[in-house]
């Protein structure tokens, strides 16, 4: 499990026999946030960018369950981390306020997304150079 800016990679263990696989995960289990919406996302071209957004209060599980993306995700100081989704028993955790923009969709990928919250368009942050703002101004 790597760590960088409060988001990890996290790996699910695979159940499976000659029929197939099958992965579980479970809120408050195996991660860290109780399972408040499900969405996915499939279908963007390879030069699509999704996401261009930080969330002040949901948290994020994101597992490409088919195809592969990449994510990027910044913390507002100056760092941040590419990760390479493509197997469907991996994701990375995605703290509240950290910016993340997903591309680079393989034609059949399939992003899926577990958030802590329930939608609240208030809580989203869509522009970068304000939520550099608001992370500057925390340590105020």
């Amino acid at each position: 499990m790597s760590k960088h800016i409060g988001v990890q990679m996290l790996e699910f263990p695979q159940k499976g026999d000659d029929r197939g696989h099958l992965v579980i995960v479970e809120g408050m289990a195996d991660i860290p946030f109780e399972i408040k919406r499900i969405f996915y996302i499939y279908g963007s071209a390879s030069d699509v960018i999704r996401g261009q957004h930080a969330n002040r209060k949901s948290e994020f599980l994101l597992v490409n369950v088919a195809g592969s993306s990449k994510v990027c995700v910044k913390d507002g100081k100056g760092n941040e981390a590419i990760f390479a989704l493509n197997r469907p028993h991996t994701g990375i955790y995605i703290p509240a306020m950290i910016w993340k923009d997903m591309y680079d969709f393989s034609e059949d990928s399939v992003l899926l997304c577990l958030a802590s919250e329930h939608y609240d368009p208030d809580e989203y942050i869509r522009d970068y150079d304000e939520f550099v703002k608001v992370i500057l101004n925390e340590k105020e």
